[in-house]
């Protein structure tokens, strides 16, 4: 199927407009939480040992499950790194419930619509921050955890919508957008999440105000959606269906034609996973080396956070936008290898904040691009499949990473995790370089009183 006729530029300004709120919504609804992992399961772990079950508990299971995992290693025991584990695994739990529910939301949007699809992603969305706020045990909080694994589909389907009602000049700028939203929402989310974490309004939880906020907005931007927001699917769309009724041929005559591909799924697939696989275990690493090495607590972690996420955000407003995909992936993998052997010998704050702002760079470049990358290879009727395998890949990196490299930080230490996740950044970047090509036509030159923009 070739690509749909160019989408009106009213629509396409009403759809950026929601696409942006709802997203930015989603996304500092999502942040909260980053700041909180090790506190949060350090509250449930001391929770659950103070009131002397006697029966295991869902929460001595993992831990005693996990303590076998270090005592294999024959590594001295510490406590602390209980709550490193912990976190990894619940992050790769996560990730890979996702890496299974993305593909089929996906196919469900090309075939029922995006809107469709996003409403139910959203009620899955609701019911799992209302766990969260009703989580005053472990094995609560661990069923939002796996309900918001499950029903997380926001990002892929803002990212068909995207590519949707964009043609291919403006898919690189539409795609920063959607990154933009993320630079925005980790500028904001994590301070406002660790600073909601210091009300306590529940004994029996402390997180419940930080969650209910995140409720309120999650139900907002449902709300929000409800209302405002269009069929974009153009097989789905009343526009479209009149626009084939009455095309005179000219719809079947474009059913014929097929696209020719550049840079095939599966390298881009690969890109992504490998890439992903070494930069969640580093990104899930940091609250908990701060924590071990500068005592940090939630409200320093989340002022880190939101460094990264200001200088992404300003990145992706100025630059990223301007510039052709693959150019980007290739800056933020580069960026990405320096801030790996930043981190492995940083011993001040500075250092760490350099690393940080480093790291900045590849979140605001390397996922925009390659997800721009896919959708240049996807035809419209198949785009909320192809991105949800391509996001598919990158969830399964995700659900490794964190353990992988919580567990190598365990075992030998920091300096050896993050040279080795330097080594794993070194062979990224010569899968970019030399494994993937702009695609023909993409990369648009536009010039302005004899400067080009």
């Amino acid at each position: 199927m070739a690509d749909s006729p160019p989408v009106p530029a009213a629509l396409r300004k009403k759809v950026l407009k929601v696409l942006f709120i709802s997203l930015l919504l989603d996304l500092i609804s999502f942040t909260f939480i980053l700041p909180l992992f090790p506190t949060l399961l350090a509250f449930y772990r001391n929770q659950e040992a103070s009131q002397l079950h006697t029966t295991p508990t869902v929460l001595s299971r993992i831990l005693d499950s996990l303590n076998a995992y270090k005592n294999s290693f024959a590594r001295p025991i510490n406590d602390r790194y209980d709550i490193v584990l912990l976190g990894g695994a619940l992050g790769s739990l996560f990730s890979l419930l996702q890496a299974i529910a993305s593909p089929i939301i996906g196919t469900l949007s090309d075939k029922y619509g995006r809107r469709t699809a996003l409403l139910w992603s959203m009620a899955g969305n609701v019911l799992s921050v209302a766990l969260w706020v009703a989580a005053s045990d472990f094995r609560t909080f661990l069923a939002s955890r796996v309900v918001g694994g499950l029903s997380e589909g926001n990002v892929q389907l803002a990212m068909a919508i995207a590519t949707d009602i964009s043609d291919e000049s403006q898919r690189g700028a539409t795609m920063a957008l959607v990154g933009a939203c993320f630079s925005i929402a980790f500028t904001f989310g994590p301070t406002l999440g660790a600073y909601l974490s210091t009300i306590q309004s529940v004994k029996e939880n402390p997180f419940a105000t930080a969650a209910g906020f995140s409720l309120l907005l999650i139900v907002s931007e449902t709300v929000y959606l409800y209302l405002c927001l269009p069929e974009t699917l153009p097989t789905a769309s009343p526009q479209s269906k009149d626009t084939a009724a009455n095309g005179n041929g000219h719809a079947k005559e474009g059913e014929k034609k097929s696209r020719v591909r550049t840079n095939s799924h599966t390298v881009l697939n690969a890109t992504h996973f490998i890439f992903i696989l070494f930069f969640s275990g580093m990104e899930f690493s940091l609250p908990f080396m701060t924590y071990d090495l500068f005592s940090y607590g939630s409200a320093q972690t989340g002022k880190l956070l939101g460094f990264i996420g200001l200088i992404a955000s300003l990145l992706q407003g100025s630059v990223v936008r301007r510039m052709h995909p693959l150019r980007v992936v290739q800056m933020g993998v580069v960026s990405c290898t320096v801030a790996f052997f930043l981190l492995r010998t940083a011993d001040t704050q500075r250092a760490l904040y350099t690393a940080a702002a480093l790291l900045a760079v590849t979140s605001a470049t390397v996922v925009t691009g390659l997800n721009s990358l896919s959708s240049f290879e996807a035809d419209a009727g198949e785009r909320g499949g192809k991105l949800g395998n391509h996001r598919s890949f990158g969830q399964i990196g995700r659900s490794l990473g964190p353990l992988i490299f919580c567990s190598l930080y365990w075992w030998a230490g920091r300096e050896t995790a993050y040279a080795a996740g330097a080594a794993g950044m070194v062979a990224v970047c010569a899968l970019v370089f030399g494994g993937l090509k702009v695609p023909p036509g993409t990369e648009v030159v536009k010039k302005s009183k004899g400067k080009t923009q």
